[in-house]
């Protein structure tokens, strides 16, 4: 079995007591996208060296995921740089030229950012009519003054009264209702045709959020969430090449890909069975071929460690594999944390932590690249945007299985035809997405075309030549694409989930586990073949930290609200042992 060298704690000093032996903590990072290359990136500048980063899948970058086809590169996952006046990710790809091809259309500073500010949005209906320009634009407006009106509920203070159900979409919905139908110039025709935009802006808003409706999102909240100044970006060759620069930094031996963890074991040293029997190598040999998963040689122990000092950490992954540490950086998304918190982490998660995992939302967005020949839509169009007329009086919005393609809000053109071909971009969001992932192309990519002919009036227009399409929701390592704050959450909850274990005294929060939660702090069933021995310590401070986008408490749902996180808390460690460092140790 690979494992790694041995760290020491004490009853009076362990933190202390570790370095002098070692020199070195050992800190483990669970998962190497945005946040966990960041955070091994900060440890290793400051001059940690024992560090390990396990990635499940087989490569780096997360929730980044850039496919080239062609002379084109599609990004599946993230795809703008939001905002430019102090955004890190901007300024990397600044500073590493990345952004020297963007064209003027893609620096769009439009909170709905599309592909291009260039042309016009083409607003459709089911009945193959194109809506005015005019009532686009007054429409827009409106809708414009609600959504800044949801803004002032958090920044303001400004109550929420019982009708909005604290909801982002139930108050949005209503408000612009009601002024449409307040306004005595419009005919009524108009007035439906406006009527049912709502739905589709919606339904746009809902794939920003990456909510199932915007009616899950929280009001109270919404306004939390911070936009950094600047135009939006794109990076041309693909923003994979992010990822790629924050690795350049981590040598290769520190990343294991094709590594997915099973459990982490925490607080092993105060009060809970010894772990397994783990044979650890010689000092600096624990990462021996480890960026191939390969098997290192084993030494016999040089660390200095006594036979009964404990490892405060024991992380288990799936090969049965347990590799002994001082701090584990936890960057794994909420829709895993959602799915597997009862077994990932044991003993279980403090009470409100689990409270905040529940409370915080995380949905799918999808994304839906189809390639044509030839384009069927105007140079002038840089969207087509769908909206249903019958949903003019809707309430929320959810489809049974058979119609999940009308939560499809447009799609974009892809810009400039000279580098992406012609191709567009379609969105869909929620339980709907889901549905989506399980069709297979063809299916997609028939019904895609349907709506087109429908939504055109034209009928000849020919199926795509290409279809490639994202499937975060039902992808076991994501279980979604982004968070957002859900009715009933506040940026408290994401303060939560963000902290540290174990709690200090000072700010201890009630440690009773889920009832849900696995008895016992053994190793799973597959690995508990593995001898186990009592022993007792003290309590480590720091043993399992959390970050990820959706532990940014103003940036969430970002790519740099990810990287300040997993910078975040490298931070922490850094400090902590700050003073042992300078002790030349």
């Amino acid at each position: 079995m690979q494992s790694c060298e041995s760290s020491g704690d004490s009853a009076n000093d362990p933190l202390s007591r570790g370095l002098r032996r070692r020199g070195q903590p050992r800190v483990v990072v669970i998962g190497a996208g945005l946040a966990g290359l960041a955070a091994a990136k900060a440890l290793l500048e400051q001059g940690f060296t024992d560090v390990t980063v396990l990635e499940a899948s087989t490569c780096i970058g997360g929730r980044v995921q850039s496919v080239k086809l062609g002379h084109a590169t599609f990004e599946l996952g993230a795809t703008w740089i939001h905002g430019s006046h102090g955004n890190p990710i901007y300024h990397l790809a600044e500073a590493n030229g990345l952004l020297e091809e963007t064209t003027d259309g893609e620096r769009s500073v439009g909170r709905i950012s599309l592909y291009s500010k260039n042309g016009v949005a083409c607003y459709l209906t089911n009945r193959g009519h194109r809506i005015p320009k005019d009532v686009v634009e007054e429409f827009s407006d409106l809708y414009n003054e609600v959504y800044n009106l949801t803004q002032e509920f958090f920044r303001h203070g400004k109550p929420v009264n019982a009708e909005s159900q604290n909801s982002v979409g139930v108050f949005t919905r209503e408000e612009v209702r009601n002024r449409i139908r307040d306004d005595p110039d419009d005919p009524e025709a108009t007035k439906c045709l406006k009527l049912a935009m709502i739905q589709q802006y919606l339904k746009v808003e809902s794939c920003e959020s990456s909510s199932h409706s915007m009616d899950d999102v929280s009001l109270s909240a919404f306004g939390e969430w911070t936009e950094i100044p600047g135009a939006h970006h794109i990076i041309p060759s693909g923003f994979i090449r992010v990822v790629e620069l924050l690795a350049e930094g981590i040598p290769a031996h520190v990343i294991q890909l094709g590594k997915p963890v099973r459990c982490v074991h925490w607080d092993q040293a105060s009060a809970r069975p010894r772990g397994p029997e783990i044979e650890p190598r010689g000092e600096g040999d624990h990462n021996l071929d480890a960026g191939e998963g390969g098997q290192g040689g084993e030494e016999p122990r040089g660390d200095g460690r006594d036979e009964d000092e404990q490892w405060p950490v024991l992380v288990e992954c799936e090969d049965c594999e347990v590799i002994p540490a001082d701090h584990v950086i936890v960057t794994v998304s909420l829709g895993v944390l959602k799915r597997q918190y009862t077994s990932f982490f044991r003993p279980g998660l403090p009470t409100e932590k689990v409270a905040a995992i529940h409370r915080l939302g995380i949905g799918t967005t999808d994304k839906i690249f189809l390639e044509f020949e030839e384009p069927f839509w105007g140079p002038e169009c840089n969207s087509i945007q769908f909206v249903w007329e019958d949903e003019a009086e809707s309430g929320t919005l959810t489809y049974p299985p058979e119609l999940w393609y009308r939560k499809i809000c447009g799609f974009d053109v892809l810009y400039p035809p000279e580098r992406y071909g012609h191709v567009l971009s379609g969105w869909i969001c929620g339980e709907e997405a889901l549905v989506m992932e399980k069709c297979d192309d063809e299916a997609v990519a028939e019904i895609c075309t349907e709506m087109l002919r429908q939504f055109t009036g034209n009928p000849n227009i020919p199926k795509p030549r290409r279809i490639l399409r994202s499937a975060w929701g039902s992808n076991p390592y994501f279980r979604g694409s982004y968070s957002y704050t859900q009715v009933g959450s506040s940026g408290a909850d994401v303060e939560k989930l963000a902290k540290p274990l174990p709690y200090t005294e000072s700010s201890k929060l009630a440690q009773g586990s889920s009832s849900e939660q696995q008895p016992g702090h053994l190793l799973s069933s597959k690995c508990s073949e593995q001898s186990l021995d009592p022993n007792r310590g003290s309590i480590k401070p720091m043993q399992v930290l959390f970050s990820g986008e959706a532990t940014h408490r103003k940036y969430y749902s970002t790519t740099h609200g990810a990287l300040l996180s997993g910078q975040r808390e490298a931070a922490r460690l850094i400090e902590m042992y700050q003073d042992l460092f300078q002790q030349g140790t």
